[in-house]
């Protein structure tokens, strides 16, 4: 994808727009219980979701919201750019060649355990039709005080100027919470994902940030598995990227070619293991914190 592909602009647009920060969504799958949950508080936060699709369901209203039996439907009078999928990991596919097909260009993709060949013909059918996708199996992704999509929590999460970038769910939370309570506030808190298989990697999650001044700092919350971290190091070193980064990776103690919750979390030799990525990181001058909490004080001595 190229690096012209602006999640900002999509999520919040730019300031001046008539729509800014009040961008459509729609939701697939927003009848279904984890759905409907999560719609409810994405438009308590103050997310502006337009419209709900679950086949076979079309001509119903949840809370208000209209329900079409596709996103070609719900999509002919909205406009929307952006969905969330909510849809079970079978539908996948299907859901996101119906968002992409009619003028989704964001796609926020919780849904777990979706097999591997479906999710990389995904990304691949998204890339090529100028979409990005977020996950499969993120958290979602927030602007906090503007909107969320996804399934995290809002109380971890204030306004500011740092990015949050996580391969964990609960641990961006946490991680959040504790910046938050530090008066760290977050520009964007977007989760990576927890599959072999990630829409929108680490790299890419720089590169969208790397320009814009209201990102002051970086915090990247890692976990054992994959080489995502030691791929970003590259990154960085090839870039010269400059903005105080701090890192966390967990599943420092966990055994070695046991899968430890996520898909992706498994290691294999030294392959993917919590001191691979912590000496990738030492390289390009990253403290890496020991717990979450450690987070908040180490970024702020960076910034001084």
């Amino acid at each position: 994808m190229s690096k012209k592909f602006d999640i900002f602009d999509i999520l919040v647009g730019k300031p001046g727009d008539t729509d800014y920060g009040n961008k459509p969504v729609i939701i697939q799958g927003i009848t279904g219980n984890f759905g409907s949950v999560h719609t409810r508080l994405m438009r308590e936060y103050g997310t502006n979701i337009v419209a709900g699709v679950t086949p076979n369901k079309g001509g119903q209203t949840f809370e208000g919201i209209p329900v079409f039996d596709s996103l070609k439907d719900a999509n002919k009078n909205f406009g929307a750019k952006i969905s969330g999928i909510f849809v079970p990991a079978p539908f996948f596919l299907s859901a996101v060649k119906d968002a992409v097909n009619n003028g989704i260009k964001l796609l926020v993709a919780i849904p777990e355990h979706v097999p591997v060949r479906d999710a990389m013909e995904a990304l691949e059918y998204a890339q090529t039709n100028g979409a990005k996708i977020i996950g499969p199996n993120t958290p979602g992704v927030i602007v906090p005080s503007v909107n969320k999509i996804g399934i995290m929590p809002s109380q971890p999460f204030t306004k500011g100027s740092t990015a949050v970038f996580s391969r964990s769910g609960t641990l961006m939370y946490e991680v959040s919470y504790h910046l938050s309570r530090q008066g760290i506030g977050q520009q964007i808190a977007l989760g990576i994902g927890g599959d072999p298989i990630n829409g929108t990697n680490l790299i890419e999650a720089f590169e969208l940030i790397g320009d814009r001044d209201e990102v002051e700092s970086v915090v990247v919350v890692g976990e054992i598995g994959g080489d995502a971290e030691e791929s970003l190091v590259q990154y960085i070193e090839k870039t010269g990227f400059s903005k105080p980064v701090v890192a966390y990776v967990a599943g420092r103690s966990a055994p070695k070619e046991k899968r430890m919750g996520h898909a992706g979390a498994i290691v294999y030799g030294n392959y993917g293991s919590a001191e691979s990525k912590i000496s990738s990181y030492s390289k390009v001058n990253i403290p890496v914190a020991k717990r979450p909490a450690e987070v908040p004080s180490i970024l702020l001595k960076l910034m001084k």
